[in-house]
């Protein structure tokens, strides 16, 4: 194993590399309920050449590569499984082009969304990207990595639907790019090319995301929040359908959550809108409001909880250490709008059981074409039935949101294994194809989508 540290001290540095008992345990564990997993090395690469480099290396030795960007999946899909070098890409962070015609910009996949979020605002502050609700120490390559998902889901959908230019290396260490990049022009586009789109959300068992370049929209100078409450859940689909069809919205969430005790057993839509003027904040909500919702108003059945406040963009994992304990875990689900009601019935069933408050949260995806629900569940890391009772809830939660109809976000391992005990034959014989076709050695981030 000596012959691997110097192979990566030759690729890296020595700075970069490391075998030493208190990093190697850093990167054993990430913030939720997952049991330590422990690499062998660690290794911080600068460029794509040097990603490549150890790739090569680790088939030579056969040796496990596991890509970690900012490491906050929650579900362990970055911890070292079966050992070897966990690769962390956060050297890999610098803002390559903007190009604030094209509304596109072009990224190392280790660069933190906060980071991107910054250079927006100094150097196109008419322009933003769509954030995921995690703290600003995610990276764009670990979001597309799993099919990541942000504020700017309604209308435009997943994070990896605004992707328009890929690079990646392969797990045999070969770079490839994808998209107009790929034939040496600038990276506007994915499109009409034929699509190898073989790379997001397999958590990095099929290569790892080196440069990406992402859609830029529309940053309004005024950025308010409106909040409508209902009391009985079987509503939400309704307002949803009615709010979507409006089109006026930058990014609606449904939250309802036992702590604080106002969200209790109560349905806050939260509604994010934008405008350039006083005017044209007024005339959406006149659209929404007096237009489309005022029949829940009227008869008592909704109202509104708040109006005209300026907030910050949401960070969704905020809202989830109530156990103070600095643990938390959640099933992302990518569920039909009409589930909600049985989706947050389901949640506050499980947690109950656990003794753990409930919280539940959904996010509109396209337009009403599908909701991202979460079910989280905290627990405190020093208590071990309480972390046990969290991981227990997370399994039962997996299975039911399977049988509410819907299809599990950046599942962990048991997850993934409740899907693939579920798919298609001849969708589970293509993943595997795919995966020995482009990881014939089964060196990148084994223990995750195992389908061969």
């Amino acid at each position: 194993m000596d012959s691997v540290y110097a192979a990566l001290v030759e690729i890296v540095g020595q700075d970069y590399v490391s075998t030493r008992t208190e990093e190697l345990f850093t990167y054993s564990k990430d913030l939720g309920t997952s049991e330590p997993q422990w690499p062998d090395y660690v290794a911080a690469p600068a460029t794509a050449e040097e990603v490549s480099r150890i790739v090569q290396m680790a088939n030579e030795k056969n040796v496990a590569v596991v890509p970690l960007g900012g490491g906050l999946s929650l579900a362990g899909l970055a911890l070292p499984l079966k050992g070897g070098i966990e690769l962390d890409l956060k050297r890999m962070n610098q803002i390559l082009e903007l190009n604030e015609k094209g509304r596109y910009v072009v990224v190392e996949a280790g660069t933190s969304h906060g980071k991107l979020t910054a250079h927006l605002h100094k150097h196109a502050p008419h322009l933003m990207h769509s954030e995921p609700g995690a703290p600003p120490a995610a990276t764009i390559g670990g979001n597309l990595a799993i099919h990541g998902q942000g504020d700017l889901g309604h209308p435009y959908g997943f994070n990896s639907d605004m992707v328009s230019g890929m690079e990646v290396v392969l797990p045999t260490g070969e770079v490839c790019r994808f998209g107009s990049c790929a034939l040496g022009n600038s990276w506007y586009t994915l499109h009409p090319l034929p699509d190898v789109s073989m790379f997001m959300g397999w958590s990095g068992s099929t290569g790892i995301i080196t440069k990406v370049s992402l859609r830029l929209f529309p940053c309004k100078k005024i950025q308010e929040q409106d909040a409508f409450v209902v009391e009985d859940e079987e509503l939400v689909p309704d307002i949803l359908y009615e709010l979507t069809h409006v089109g006026m919205a930058e990014d609606m969430m449904v939250v309802s959550q036992e702590i604080p005790p106002p969200f209790n057993r109560l349905h806050y839509i939260l509604i994010n809108i934008s405008g350039d003027s006083r005017k044209e904040l007024e005339f959406k909500r006149q659209l929404m409001f007096d237009d489309r919702l005022s029949k829940y108003i009227q008869d008592g059945t909704g109202g509104i909880g708040a109006g005209g406040q300026e907030v910050p963009r949401p960070v969704v994992s905020k809202t989830s250490d109530w156990r103070k304990g600095g643990g938390f875990e959640y099933v992302g689900a990518i569920m039909p709008v009409t589930t909600y009601p049985e989706c947050y019935k389901s949640g506050v069933e499980i947690s109950g059981r656990h003794g753990i408050p409930y919280t539940t949260l959904g996010r509109v995806l396209g337009s009403g074409h599908s909701m991202m629900f979460s079910w989280t569940f905290a627990f405190n890391r020093a208590d071990e039935e309480t972390v046990r009772h969290a991981r227990q809830a997370l399994h039962e939660t997996d299975e039911k949101v399977l049988e509410l109809g819907g299809t599990l976000w950046k599942p962990a391992v048991f997850g993934q294994k409740l899907l693939m005990d579920r798919m298609d034959d001849g969708t589970l014989q293509m993943m595997q194809k795919v995966k020995h076709m482009l990881d014939p050695n089964g060196i990148m981030n084994p223990g995750n989508w195992e389908v061969a």
